[in-house]
């Protein structure tokens, strides 16, 4: 099992898939950062070389991935809070911040479902 900016990758996967569990890359980058390496984007973690790991790192290095994105990303989050835009009161209301809809859906953002002012079922008997 490969480990690359912290993150051990998954050794049944083909390299191109695996370097998406880190945080930051997805296909494109994994696809650039591989072809930089020259490292074949076919071949299982398993079947990597050292020397081949060794250059992916090295390509990785040069990419801003996992803590140090989170962190950039949460300062981002947070300025936009503290200069009180519109983004930054939807990131602080727990809600869609991209313009969607909240009217239905937007559960992820929004969590459970609470429901308000239920009637009582009145049950007739006679």
């Amino acid at each position: 099992m490969a480990r690359v900016a912290g993150v051990d990758l998954p050794s049944e996967k083909v390299v191109e898939v695996s370097l998406t569990y880190v945080y930051g890359i997805g296909r494109p980058l994994s696809k650039r950062v591989l072809a930089a390496a020259r490292v074949d984007p076919h071949t299982r973690v398993r079947d990597l070389r050292e020397d081949e790991v060794g250059r992916i790192r090295e390509q990785l290095e040069r990419v801003r991935v996992e803590g140090e994105l989170r962190r950039e990303v949460q300062t981002n989050i947070g300025r936009l809070r503290e200069i009180g835009c519109y983004r930054g009161l939807r990131h602080r209301q727990s809600l869609p911040v991209r313009g969607q809809r909240t009217r239905t859906n937007a559960r992820t953002r929004r969590g459970v479902r609470r429901t308000i002012g239920v009637r009582k079922r009145i049950i007739k008997r006679g």
